[in-house]
């Protein structure tokens, strides 16, 4: 797999475009490859959208889907874990259709419940999950735990390796702004973001890292952790992008890389793909 330079959803200068039928030649205006699907509030594809990537599996295009933002892994209603089974398998489903080999997952809120208790229910629920997968015959479609923004959202870099631990063939989705946002500014160095890499390598192998899945965008935080996405033109939040793309570069990942930005996701994906390519360029 090359790496990937994509938008989540579409931008606010997508317009008034035809979509999905005008989308390729969109990204292709900005060099991207790629685009993300936000199911964030239900899985509502269109089914000529359906048609219209399903006739065409031979173009550059890959997609990954985002599942429903109410999936809650660690809840501690049975009832709600295995309605969030269902909306999985749901997203699961549109993802194949699509074409798409992976699909991004919140992993729920503690709740009044200690951290180690909603994790030991969010890997049950992902046990149950994989399970669910492999009877629908959907065992090719690639879960991605995604770390999350809110101090009392499970979703650290460590209980995502975790929950990625459930099963070989989990890839973790690495919010960097979420990171920065639950740690109030906590990615500011080449060196912060070799660490976190340096903890995936060690917790799940070079080969799952390099092909890791990676949302970017600078994010305001609050006591509480995230509390909006931003564009590139703020000055005041962080993370930087640019000291990732080098580290991706001299450790030649691979990364499905999707762009969050409010609004500016195109543009800003851009930006971090020519920085990427410069500093790339620069190491031969």
């Amino acid at each position: 797999m090359s790496i990937i330079f994509a938008p989540g959803g579409k931008p606010d200068s997508y317009g008034k475009r035809k979509f999905p039928q005008e989308l390729p030649a969109y990204l292709d205006e900005f060099g991207l490859n790629g685009f993300e699907f936000e199911c964030g509030r239900g899985v509502n594809i269109a089914e000529e959208t359906y048609k219209f990537f399903s006739d065409r599996q031979t173009m550059p295009l890959r997609l990954s889907l985002h599942a429903p933002y109410y999936i809650s892994l660690s809840s501690p209603d049975e009832e709600t874990r295995l309605k969030s089974i269902r909306y999985i398998l749901q997203s699961a489903k549109a993802a194949k259709r699509l074409g798409s080999e992976r699909i991004v997952v919140h992993s729920g809120s503690c709740g009044k419940m200690k951290r180690e208790e909603a994790l030991e229910l969010a890997k049950d629920t992902l046990v149950r999950v994989r399970s669910a997968l492999a009877e629908a015959e959907l065992s090719d479609i690639i879960i991605c735990p995604e770390t999350m923004g809110k101090i009392n959202q499970l979703g650290t870099l460590e209980e995502v390796i975790e929950l990625c631990k459930t099963d070989e063939s989990f890839l973790p989705c690495v919010d960097f702004g979420h990171l920065n946002a639950r740690t109030h500014g906590g990615i500011k160095t080449k060196a912060d973001y070799g660490k976190i890499f340096d903890t995936l390598e060690d917790k799940l192998g070079c080969l799952r890292v390099k092909n890791f899945h990676l949302h970017f965008s600078k994010i305001q935080y609050t006591d509480g952790g995230e509390k909006t996405h931003l564009t590139f033109e703020d000055a005041e939040y962080g993370p930087d992008f640019e000291p990732l793309m080098e580290v991706i570069a001299e450790r030649d990942y691979q990364p499905f890389i999707i762009c969050e930005s409010q609004g500016t996701q195109a543009e800003d994906a851009r930006t971090m793909k020519k920085y990427y390519e410069r500093f790339l360029k620069s190491l031969k």
